[in-house]
């Protein structure tokens, strides 16, 4: 763009140079006319180039106007119309006065050349040859004459002829140059007539009578040169007669040649110089038509420009970029509103600082209040007891894992709802008379026990429900924590048998020696002295009583072992190797029954009481051989978990099974199916377990029987052991 200015300011400057130089040809070339008229040739066939240039600018600046409109470029509408306006008002009156113009000039063109300026010229311009011809005769008849009176022998008719006959010089010359006479008029001088040179005097010596004449600085000579002859017929002598024309006379006759000469030529290029004069106007009213599309393009560029700029700004700030500023220096309105718009711009940056810094902060607290949220869900979700918000309304807000398993309802499908929809109608009427309970009693909080019906098993649950309240003391809802008391009542239990036990085994005790010490003596000492059927009766009843002492001393001392488990003795032990043993007992002893082991070599050693875990196999294994009726098999598998860190055993036997009613009390002391049995040995085998830290739970053995899995921690005692942590602790 900046070439292009310089190009057209050149070009400009060029124009208005050559215009000076073509108005102005006559006072600079002087006296040539041939010369001139090349000249305003050649400055025209310039203006035509530059005047094409110019056009092409023109067009130039139009195309990439009319482009730029095309391409929808911010600004170009309103450009393209305000130079389409400053044109239209100003090629209006460019163009009138341009045609105008043109009609005048061809008009007085033509006017020129109608007048009879040619006769005039060239009649002066022959009366001018005419006086030089007849002067040149005039001199040839002189010499003629003072020729022939030279022949005849006289030469004062000679003299005569510059005094009387008006001539300026006579002069003889000889064959070789030499002037033999010369005879000079008064009102001439030397300096005006110069002598006759030898090249004339031979010339004529050779082509006989002529005239010439000689042009001097100061005037012309016009000369008749005539030969003299002798009677033999040769040349003899030469007679010069010659007339001075004035400087001013001769100045006259060569301004009305050239002006002759100009006119013929002006006339000739009559049609160039009207192209010239039409071209000058035509480069005049495209340079007036340049300088409008030029001046309004700058005053369109300098209105749309901050337009543009403040279009592209709004844009930019919509977009998010508020770091954009426009640069204008100007007092106008345009530049109140450029500095309107960069204060405004200023002014959303700031307030979006202060947005984004608030942002951040609420952030930073969203983040807060989420990590909190989620806290409170993993605690919520991994704690052990179920819990479950409802609002004042009695809609569901939140629950745990386990309060879904409590109650029996899916993953996500009871929040938002209705407790009274979402729950059991039993579960559902629990609460409801808790609620109600609350609401009529005013309580803050209320404590209910409930059992639940798990999939195998019924779990006793402890419900505390607690009335919530905001800062204003407003009630919001109630939020229910579920625990599963089971295990606490199957202890309790426990503790309660165990004190019974001890009592039993403690009033029981200390009759049964002195009875059966009495049995025996009365046994020896009369049992030889009665006979027939009195002996016999004596004899059964004797060894009767003593029978059924030994039964009640075993009795009492399951009952003393239950009530008094001795404290475990731990050590590294091998378990695979314990149970090795253990199956080792049972191969003989049951013939219809296979007795397996699938140990896991990994498995690492375990501190465990070797006695106590032996006690443990024999009674589940006893347990197993005694479901089964007919053939079967008892299995021992043991595996290592690395990622828990214990080790799991498991027993399982394809007897009768257990139902899910008996799986709830299988453990608790004096629980029994046998016939025979005191219920005591799971309840020992539950202790020793315990003991050790690890967990014990009863399963169904696919396609039949049943499955103990006892697993034990790799290093007994751990209080964050993962055995501990698992969530699965209610499962039987």
């Amino acid at each position: 763009r900046k070439r292009e200015y310089y190009i057209i300011l050149a070009v400009v400057a060029l124009v208005a140079v050559i215009t000076y130089v073509e108005s102005h040809i006559e006072v600079i070339s002087g006296d040539l006319p041939v010369p001139t008229n090349l000249l305003i040739l050649g400055i025209i066939n310039i203006n035509i180039i530059l005047l094409v240039l110019l056009v092409f600018l023109i067009l130039r600046n139009a195309v990439k106007l009319f482009f730029s409109s095309r391409r929808n470029v911010m600004g170009s509408r309103l450009k393209t119309k305000l130079v389409a306006a400053f044109v239209a008002l100003t090629i209006v009156p460019t163009c009138v006065l341009f045609f105008a113009a043109i009609g005048f000039v061809n008009k007085s063109i033509a006017s020129w050349f109608a007048i009879k300026v040619e006769d005039s010229l060239k009649h002066s311009l022959e009366l001018a040859q005419n006086y030089y011809k007849d002067t040149s005769d005039r001199t040839l008849n002189a010499a003629w004459h003072a020729s022939l009176e030279m022949s005849s022998g006289g030469r004062s008719s000679v003299k005569s002829i510059t005094g009387d006959k008006g001539f300026s010089t006579v002069e003889i010359y000889s064959v070789n140059g030499q002037r033999t006479y010369y005879s000079i008029a008064d009102k001439v001088n030397r300096n005006m007539v110069p002598d006759v040179s030898l090249l004339e005097v031979e010339k004529t010596v050779k082509e006989g009578a002529r005239s010439f004449v000689q042009t001097l600085a100061a005037g012309d000579v016009v000369r008749g040169a005539v030969p003299v002859y002798f009677a033999n017929g040769e040349v003899g002598s030469v007679i010069v007669v010659s007339y001075y024309l004035p400087e001013n006379l001769v100045s006259k006759m060569k301004d009305i040649s050239a002006a002759f000469e100009g006119y013929q030529q002006l006339k000739l290029l009559k049609n160039p110089v009207k192209t010239g004069y039409f071209t000058v106007l035509l480069l005049i009213t495209l340079v007036i038509l340049f300088f409008s599309v030029w001046i309004g393009q700058y005053l369109a560029k300098e209105i749309t420009m901050p337009i543009s700029e403040l279009a592209e700004g709004t844009h930019a700030v919509a977009s998010g970029n508020l770091d954009y500023r426009i640069n204008m220096d100007s007092n106008d309105e345009i530049g109140l509103l450029v500095r309107s718009f960069n204060r405004m711009t200023e002014d959303l940056k700031s307030g979006k600082g202060n947005i984004e810094n608030a942002n951040k902060t609420l952030r930073v607290t969203n983040r807060e209040l989420e990590r909190r949220r989620k806290y409170i869900e993993i605690v919520l979700g991994n704690i052990p007891a179920g819990v479950m918000s409802m609002d004042k309304d009695g809609f569901i807000t939140s629950l745990n894992r386990v309060a879904e398993d409590m109650l029996s309802i899916g993953s996500g499908g009871a929040e938002g709802r209705s407790y009274k929809e979402a729950l059991m109608p039993a579960y559902a009427s629990f609460f409801d008379d808790m609620v109600g309970e609350m609401t009529r009693l005013k309580l803050k909080s209320l404590e209910r026990q409930m059992n639940v019906d798990l999939k195998d098993r019924v779990t006793a649950v402890l419900v505390n429900l607690t009335a919530i309240r905001d800062e204003n003391d407003e009630y919001l809802g109630v939020v229910a924590v579920m625990d599963d008391v089971t295990h606490l009542i199957k202890t309790q239990r426990m503790f309660a048998w165990k004190e019974v036990a001890k009592r039993i085994a403690h009033e029981i005790k200390n009759p049964l020696t002195p009875i059966q010490l009495s049995a025996q003596r009365l046994r020896k000492k009369y049992i030889g002295k009665l006979q027939d059927d009195d002996g016999m009766v004596f004899d059964e009843c004797t060894r009767t009583i003593i029978n059924q002492v030994d039964e009640l001393k075993i009795l009492v001392n399951e009952f003393s072992s239950f009530a008094r488990m001795p404290a475990i003795n731990p050590s590294m032990n091998d378990l695979n190797a314990v149970i090795a043993e253990t199956i080792a007992l049972y191969g003989a002893g049951h013939k219809n029954i296979v007795f397996e082991s699938a140990m896991d070599q990994a498995l690492p050693l375990l501190q465990i009481d070797r006695d106590q875990i032996k006690r443990v196999l024999i009674n589940l294994m006893d347990n197993a051989a005694a479901s089964i009726e007919g053939s079967g098999k008892v299995l021992v598998e043991t595996l290592y978990d690395k990622e828990l860190n214990i080790v799991r055993m498991e027993i399982s036997d394809t007897g009768v099974g257990i139902s899910a009613e008996d799986k709830a009390r299988l453990f608790e002391p004096y629980f029994s199916k046998k016939k025979s049995g005191t219920g005591l040995g799971l309840a020992i085998v539950s202790n020793i377990i315990a003991d050790h830290n690890g967990y014990i739970r009863v399963k169904d053995n696919i396609p039949r029987g049943t499955r103990f899995v006892i697993e034990l921690p790799v290093k007994a005692g751990m209080s964050d052991s993962p055995l501990l942590q698992r969530g699965d602790r209610g499962d039987s």
